[in-house]
């Protein structure tokens, strides 16, 4: 079944991104005399990119894993995944945008170790010169981009390439380049997080930082996608994906939120309970500055999908997971918001039209790119070897 966008989807993404240029013209208007705009702009920019992109990089992996683990119960909903994925290209686009940009400006003070005043007055920084330098920053930056972007334009060519010729021998090979890939994501899911996050608060490091970052990523990848799966159900699209797919989803949606959870409790009570001072200042920061914005998003993304996601009838509730969904989306954009604003602008920064209107704005933009992705693929794979084991899927 061919996907064909709706008119009053292509009216809704754009009103999205009218909204978003109108608020964040209205933001640049407001803060165009504050000489902090420019640092202000430019971590809107990097937090917008890096979320963004962090979805489509979560169902990227996510299909890795199902190539790689040969699971069956997913191949109706294959498409939905690479839908999501395929925004990795335009997310490659914008992280190289943004970063180029701040590093011509040598940080824009944001990345101070980018700042070569800065680095002749600070010891640790200087004691991180090594890894903490702009030709290697880029070096790793392109390693992982092209790592990404090379898997993503191998699965989607191969994928459609199954739907002509059948047979498992594409199969095979989606297996072995799914585990690959698996190999890379391990290590660069931990070590961009490192480059492009954390040493933002150059001071400061910590060694959960990276599996606390992809969790929030896998998470936010697999609310898009569940939510995607209930829109097409409700425009009459899939048939065939039944309540124990949407079930599936749901539960990869509630064990991430606990995966992701116990990664920001078990970084946080280690470090409170250390109280070491160089490892503490990252939460001083933060709780002297956004203490009800950081601790309400924890709850938030903690809170929700353990109270209204336990049942099996809530996973299979399309009200409740869309409902669910977005307040999870909300929660995760506040948790890369506080991540970049506070190691960035510290007690400077706050949510105003610019910070709204640039997330609407990508917002419109990555929708938009979604919904286009559906129409160049069947709906359903025509020849995926699993696709009769899904067919008939139930929990």
């Amino acid at each position: 079944m061919e996907f064909k966008v709706a008119d009053k989807a292509k009216k809704f993404t754009l009103a999205l991104i009218i909204v978003g240029v109108l608020f964040t013209a209205i933001g640049i208007f407001m803060n165009v005399g504050d000489h902090h705009f420019t640092q202000k702009f430019l971590t809107n920019g990097l937090i917008n990119s890096f979320f963004f992109f962090g979805i489509g990089l979560g169902a990227l992996f996510y299909l890795a894993l199902a190539y790689a683990t040969e699971s069956g119960w997913y191949a109706q909903i294959k498409r939905i995944i690479e839908a999501v994925a395929g925004f990795v290209p335009y997310g490659i686009g914008a992280m190289i945008l943004i970063l180029g940009v701040i590093t011509v400006m040598d940080g824009a003070h944001i990345y101070t170790w980018m700042d070569p005043e800065v680095v002749a007055h600070d010891e640790i920084i200087q004691a991180k010169s090594f890894y903490l330098d702009k030709i290697f920053f880029w070096i790793r930056t392109f390693a992982y981009l092209a790592v990404y972007g090379i898997f993503w334009m191998g699965f989607r060519k191969r994928s459609l390439e199954e739907d002509k010729v059948g047979g498992t021998d594409i199969h095979f090979k989606n297996y072995k380049k799914g585990a690959l890939f698996l190999v890379f994501f391990a290590v660069f899911s931990s070590t961009s997080s490192w480059d492009w996050l954390m040493s933002i608060d150059v001071h400061w490091f910590s060694t959960l930082f990276g599996w606390y970052t992809f969790a929030g990523i896998w998470v936010s990848a697999m609310v898009v996608m569940v939510m995607l799966t209930l829109y097409l159900k409700k425009l009459g699209y899939l048939p065939k994906v039944n309540d124990s797919h949407i079930h599936d989803l749901g539960k990869w949606t509630f064990a991430i939120s606990f995966l992701w959870s116990y990664l920001w409790f078990s970084q946080y009570m280690l470090i409170w309970y250390a109280n070491i001072g160089e490892e503490v200042t990252y939460y001083i920061m933060r709780i002297e500055n956004f203490k009800a914005l950081y601790f309400g998003m924890f709850l938030i993304n903690f809170a929700f999908p353990m109270l209204m996601l336990m049942s099996r009838e809530a996973k299979r509730h399309a009200g409740i997971l869309t409902f669910v969904g977005l307040i999870i989306l909300i929660g995760h954009w506040l948790d890369v918001y506080i991540m970049v604003s506070a190691g960035s602008m510290g007690a400077n920064a706050h949510i105003g039209f610019l910070e709204v209107g640039m997330a609407v704005l990508f917002a419109g933009v990555f929708i938009r790119v979604i919904l286009m992705n559906l129409t160049k693929a069947p709906l359903t794979p025509v020849n995926h070897p699993f696709l009769d084991e899904s067919l008939h899927h139930e929990i």
